[in-house]
């Protein structure tokens, strides 16, 4: 599996720590799981966006069709 280095400040590292012993998760799976819900809202919204747009644009995509 691949690997990659974060750089945190010192403070920064400091709340990761507490948030994942708050959680009794190691500070490692703490922020995977983090990256991985960023990267999973990201896709929702863009999907909800386009959804959206699909959707008020029907009407004028039917006329131009």
């Amino acid at each position: 599996m691949a690997a990659l280095n974060v750089r945190f400040t010192d403070d920064e590292l400091d709340a990761l720590r507490r948030r994942a012993e708050e959680e009794g998760r190691s500070m490692q799976s703490f922020a995977h799981d983090a990256v991985i819900a960023a990267i999973n809202e990201h896709s929702r919204l863009f999907n909800e966006a386009a959804a959206h747009v699909l959707k008020v644009s029907e009407e004028l995509n039917r006329r131009l069709a």
